[in-house]
């Protein structure tokens, strides 16, 4: 099928790089503000998010190109939850990546106010993507699943469930449930915008759900598993620190065995939906197998 993961990822990489540097550049707003948003939007990071989205859009045989709009306003989103994450009254965070944070070199209100622009701004790149791309119904459809994916119901919700979970010692279930929300729901929309703009049946977007919720729960076993038995150069924070913060854990709930098995499980089970897509999913496949398989 085409060309390998690596050489489909650094192309949509570099075009969704350049392509949000310019849509920052365009802004009309305080100089500041834009050297603080261009900032943390060019910090580096997997770009797993957009990723899965072009995946999507390909498993169709559709343009690439018809979901960038929406694949820079899913980086944005969840560029603006990292800056607010390393903030004093949040993680308290100095490094991110290898870099200051955002907070330590604009200050706490630029930062604040770069992740709230990031935000706003992300919903008018997905209302402005361009009619040959996405009906206006499907850029509602589009807008609406974001707004949940991002908001109370999704990374939010599960951001507060989080630090209510700290220093506790929660169930399985409750831990989950933080995952799916902080983490998943946001990798979901990468998923389930690529089928909205490919036109996807009820059938294949409930099977495409299934499979990035699968995803996204291997995703967050295996950055706790990296917690413990990563490199702490790779990973670019130190190693154990959830542990450090007394925060549950798979391997502190199932054992470091146990977490493994889940990874391995849900891995598995992701690739079933995909399966029985009948869509050419080699890149979804791909990146699934990458996420399990990553260092950092």
């Amino acid at each position: 099928m085409g060309e390998s993961l690596q050489a489909f990822s650094q192309h949509h990489k570099t075009l969704l790089e350049e392509k949000m540097a310019s849509f920052v550049e365009r802004l009309e707003s305080p100089a500041v503000l834009k050297e603080a948003m261009q900032y943390s939007l060019s910090a580096g990071g997997k770009r797993i998010r957009p990723l899965l989205l072009f995946a999507t859009l390909a498993a169709y045989g559709q343009e690439t190109i018809k979901g960038l709009n929406s694949a820079c306003a899913l980086e944005m989103v969840h560029t603006y939850s990292l800056i607010h994450d390393d903030l004093p009254s949040m993680d308290d965070d100095d490094l991110r990546r290898g870099k200051p944070t955002n907070h330590k070199v604009y200050g706490e209100a630029n930062a604040i106010l770069a992740g709230d622009a990031l935000l706003t701004f992300s919903f008018q790149l997905i209302a402005e993507t361009d009619e040959a791309f996405a009906s206006p119904e499907a850029k509602l459809a589009l807008i609406k699943e974001f707004a949940q994916s991002a908001g109370a119901e999704g990374m939010v919700g599960g951001q507060v469930a989080d630090m209510l979970g700290e220093k506790k010692t929660l169930t399985l279930p409750e831990l989950e449930y933080i995952h799916v929300h902080k983490t998943g729901k946001l990798l979901s929309f990468g998923v389930m915008a690529g089928a909205i703009l490919a036109g996807a049946s009820d059938k294949e977007k409930q099977l495409l759900l299934e499979f990035s919720t699968h995803l996204g729960l291997a995703f967050q076993i295996r950055d706790d598993i990296l917690d413990l038995e990563g490199s702490e150069e790779l990973i670019g924070k130190p190693v154990g620190s959830d542990e450090v913060n007394a925060k549950s854990t798979y391997p502190s709930i199932l054992t470091m065995n146990g977490a493994k098995a889940a990874l391995d499980e849900h891995t598995q089970l992701a690739k079933e939906k995909l399966a029985k897509t009948g869509l050419n999913t080699y890149y979804l496949e791909k990146i699934t197998d990458m996420l399990a398989e990553r260092n950092h």
